[in-house]
């Protein structure tokens, strides 16, 4: 099975990984705490510019994946905004009650879900998987037998797509046919689920006993086929979100869309 999956390399690419890594789950963590409307307005255009002209993949590709971002602001901000708290009442309908208050903290609900969801994007489109791994082995010392494990089990996942499609066809082919209902779903689960449980735990074991030969539980000082350093991307890559939060700072003292410095309700 083979996916076509080009993109060009940028600058994202060539970051260290675990440094991207520490990076963004701080950012992560400094959402959490902003409330202020204005800021967050700035930081996610800054972080959408980020995703759209700097990841290094089609257009295509980057608005089909942005479609669930309009489903995680419509998820995150709806249920704030209809049953939120407010002293400036728009609209009241039974248990629905929409204020000026509750509206605005629902957008920034909003707005600071696309922001964790376009952070994510940028991680998985400019960082692969084993140079991921082997960062992780290299400068925060995760012992390999867990890197390697984990980079097996990613090996793993179009192998068992292939397996399961090469399983359905057989199935087609030789004419099986699920009854309707809860017994038809039981009947299909057991159809695809016990062959592909018995090839997983074989090819467990197989990649187990290989591990074990290559002394992966004991060896201490290893070699790695892929050496990860730091380079000056990785100052590019700090040195723009600090630049995302002065300007994003400044933004908000002097041009605030809005005049509202908290989004929380105190009444």
């Amino acid at each position: 099975m083979e996916f076509n999956f080009s993109f060009q390399e940028t600058w994202l690419h060539k970051t260290n990984p675990s440094l991207k890594f520490i990076i963004i789950v701080f950012l992560f963590i400094c959402m959490l705490f902003v409330h202020n409307i204005n800021f967050l307005i700035n930081f996610m255009l800054g972080t959408l510019l980020l995703y759209l002209f700097f990841t290094g993949h089609p257009w295509k590709r980057l608005i089909l994946i942005s479609i669930p971002f309009l489903l995680i602001f419509l998820t995150s901000s709806t249920s704030m905004i209809f049953f939120g708290k407010g002293d400036t009442t728009w609209l009241k309908w039974g248990l629905v009650h929409i204020t000026e208050e509750s509206f605005i903290r629902g957008v920034h609900l909003g707005f600071r879900g696309i922001v964790f969801a376009a952070l994510g994007i940028i991680f998985a489109l400019t960082t692969r998987p084993v140079y991921l791994f082997y960062s992780l082995m290299q400068q925060l010392k995760l012992k390999p037998k867990y890197a390697y494990s984990f980079m097996a089990a990613f090996r793993l996942i179009p192998i068992m797509l292939e397996e399961l499609l090469t399983l359905r066809y057989a199935l087609k082919v030789r004419g099986v046919k699920n009854q309707r209902g809860v017994k038809g779903f039981y009947q299909k689960i057991k159809h695809y689920s016990i062959p592909m449980l018995a090839q997983s735990i074989r090819r467990a074991h197989r990649i187990a006993v290989a591990m074990e030969a290559k002394r992966f539980s004991v060896a201490t000082n290893r070699t790695f086929y892929y050496q990860i350093g730091f380079t000056k991307y990785d100052l590019l890559f700090i040195f723009y979100f600090l630049a995302l939060f002065g300007l994003s700072f400044a933004t908000t003292a002097y041009f605030p869309y809005l005049p509202i410095e908290d989004v929380r309700y105190n009444g």
